[in-house]
């Protein structure tokens, strides 16, 4: 381009798929603050790119955002071999009608999240644009550099190692509700025995404090373990509200103290039991969920 200013169909058209962009960013990185960061890339990237020479600007703009994408994953993968314990993805409050794209709002969950980070970076990548975007094998082979049969190879072997760790059994929206509820009702009275009635026995508890906040430095498993972790701190918790919020695409609850954030709770629940429980309480995690966030494809 000869303007050092971006054409207004280049800024058009970014700002049409940026919803696309930071959702593909945030499925690949689990992290909102470095899917914003590859936005912003993208956007440098381009606004230099001659649009005469563009055939699809969606096709065009995800490609950039995914190769940005698996440079800040690499850079990203360095990171947690130093973080302070369990390292879980930065919740997003999400907008209730994200529940309605059922397919989205699986792939966006916190369980989805933690299953797809046991994938290859590469492997990811094309997980997340063929399964959830639907792009084809050609498209996704320009994206990350490999042939479109090579891609599909990638895309099969993610696709069995995802569908061997996919929820149990899917539960209708009401049950999740339900199953939530009484979770959270146990969780506010301290009551032991309605907790476990909740928790499946083999129950998995992960906290994030990064460091920063108490957390646990190990997954916590089993129903009497986790009951346990969380009637331990009964007693404060008269000074703590715990709010039903949509967070990734899926209810959960957010925990205040004195009307601030203090941790993000979210749930994996299986046949109508809480089969895992992610807590964030990292503060450096949990700007996402003061505003809602546009996710979309």
């Amino acid at each position: 381009m000869d303007s050092e200013q971006p054409q207004p169909a280049a800024t058009e058209a970014f700002v049409t798929h940026r919803n696309l962009l930071f959702t593909v960013a945030y499925e690949m990185l689990g992290s909102a603050a470095d899917a914003e960061d590859v936005l912003q890339e993208t956007w440098l990237r381009w606004a230099s790119v001659d649009l005469a020479t563009v055939r699809d600007p969606r096709a065009y703009l995800v490609r950039i955002a995914t190769r940005r994408a698996l440079d800040h994953l690499r850079t990203l993968g360095r990171r947690k071999e130093s973080y302070v314990g369990p390292w879980l993805p930065e919740p997003l409050l999400t907008a209730p009608d994200v529940a309605e794209d059922v397919e989205l709002a699986e792939h966006v969950s916190m369980a989805m999240l933690l299953v797809m980070e046991t994938l290859a970076p590469i492997e990811r990548a094309v997980f997340v644009l063929h399964e959830v975007f639907e792009f084809g094998y050609d498209e996704i082979a320009d994206a990350v550099d490999r042939t479109p049969g090579a891609v599909r190879q990638l895309a099969y072997r993610a696709r069995v190692h995802v569908s061997a760790r996919r929820p149990r059994g899917e539960a209708s929206r009401a049950k999740t509700r339900a199953a939530l509820e009484a979770f959270r009702r146990a969780v506010a009275t301290g009551e032991l025995q309605p907790l476990l009635d909740v928790l499946a026995p083999d129950v998995v508890l992960l906290t994030d404090g990064g460091g920063v906040a108490q957390a646990a430095l190990a997954p916590v498993v089993g129903a009497t373990a986790v009951a346990d972790v969380l009637t331990a701190g009964r007693p404060n918790l008269a000074e703590r509200s715990l709010v039903a919020a949509h967070v990734n695409g899926h209810p959960a609850l957010v925990m205040q103290l004195e009307g601030e954030v203090d941790s993000v709770l979210a749930v994996r629940i299986d046949d109508g039991l809480v089969t895992g429980l992610y807590v964030v309480r990292n503060p450096e995690k949990l700007s996402r969920v003061e505003r809602e966030t546009a996710v979309g494809r």
